[in-house]
């Protein structure tokens, strides 16, 4: 298991941040050239929800979503991942696993809607 946090050195040396989800997509690309069955992403949710869970009280969540849904759900504000990831992880088709950081949930799997029946 590779593990990638938000942080990398730039030109100066200096380390530095690398922005609002690019611990995520630095992750799918590893997972990309790698070749993985999987990229799992962990959070402080359990998954992808209906809504923000810690906003919403009866917000669900959700099991399976396809690339375009997490995308569109992206658009709309929802900041469990960063779009530039869930695009790579669909170019590259690694199948993506969000799940939490504190618990042992299963998470939400974002894949292509192609092999949605699958699940």
């Amino acid at each position: 298991m590779n593990c990638v946090t938000g942080q990398g050195v730039n030109k100066y040396d200096d380390i530095t941040t690398l922005g609002r989800g690019g611990s995520d997509t630095t992750a799918v690309a590893l997972a990309a050239v790698l070749h993985a069955d999987k990229c799992e992403i962990y959070t402080d949710v359990d998954g992808v929800y209906t809504a923000d869970p810690r906003i919403v009280k009866d917000a669900k969540k959700i099991d399976v979503i396809t690339y375009d849904e997490m995308l569109e759900l992206a658009s709309l504000g929802a900041k469990v991942l960063h779009n530039r990831s869930v695009e790579m992880a669909k170019k590259y088709n690694v199948e993506l696993v969000v799940r939490s950081s504190l618990n042992r949930s299963e998470g939400t799997v974002v894949k292509e809607a192609s092999e949605m029946e699958n699940y």
